[in-house]
């Protein structure tokens, strides 16, 4: 499958925001973002008019490296959350929100979603028992995720679950670091999304 292979802070400068793709480094002062806001590229400190297609546009492609997502993953997304009731937008979002990758790297079982993507396709983590290597598996309410008993002693599992025992787990998300294992309580909701992604701009991106 394809995927973006170039350095990931020039998403962040892109989207004008913090994306999170790289772990620590994004809370540091190594930041790129910080140091350099422009948008990359020759033309990139110039100021341009922003017309109604950009804006969505920019919304999209916000949310898409955000949870690190190739465009036609995205849209299939858009389409399965327009079949569903409620809102398209935000049946987009819990979507991405219970992607396998994604809960890893909210349980701080993994510094980026990236690096969850690795860890789960090398077979580190469970889903209910069974080893999962499939970084897109859709987890429902009940499903328990657990680093592989094969894989608590490696040094890599140690290194990342340590460095990142301290960070909040989503109230969705039942969590014991200690026995790291985690179990699905209920559905995410829109609000707990903790990104500044404008889903209604998104539906109208691909409703068009």
């Amino acid at each position: 499958m394809a995927r973006y292979t170039g350095p990931v802070c020039r998403l962040c400068r892109r989207e004008g925001k913090k994306l999170f793709l790289k772990g620590d480094r994004c809370y540091s002062d190594k930041c790129a973002l910080g140091r350099r806001q422009s948008v990359p590229g020759q033309h990139g400190k110039s100021r341009k008019k922003v017309s109604e297609y950009g804006t969505q546009l920019r919304a999209k492609q916000t949310a898409r490296r955000y949870y690190g997502v190739m465009e036609n993953q995205m849209l299939r997304y858009f389409e399965i959350a327009a079949r569903q009731p409620g809102k398209t937008g935000e049946n987009m979002l819990v979507l991405l929100e219970r992607r396998l990758d994604n809960v890893v790297y909210r349980l701080g079982f993994a510094a980026s979603r990236k690096e969850a993507r690795q860890l789960v396709r090398h077979g580190h983590y469970t889903v209910n028992g069974k080893k999962a290597n499939i970084p897109s598996i859709q987890l429902k309410v009940g499903d328990v995720i657990a680093v592989a008993e094969s894989s608590r002693s490696s040094e890599k599992i140690k290194s990342v679950t340590e460095a990142n025992a301290s960070r909040p787990v989503p109230q969705w998300l039942d969590a014991d670091k200690n026995q790291l294992t985690a179990k699905i309580v209920r559905m995410p909701v829109r609000e707990d999304v903790d990104m500044d992604i404008e889903e209604q701009q998104i539906v109208e991106f691909y409703s068009k």
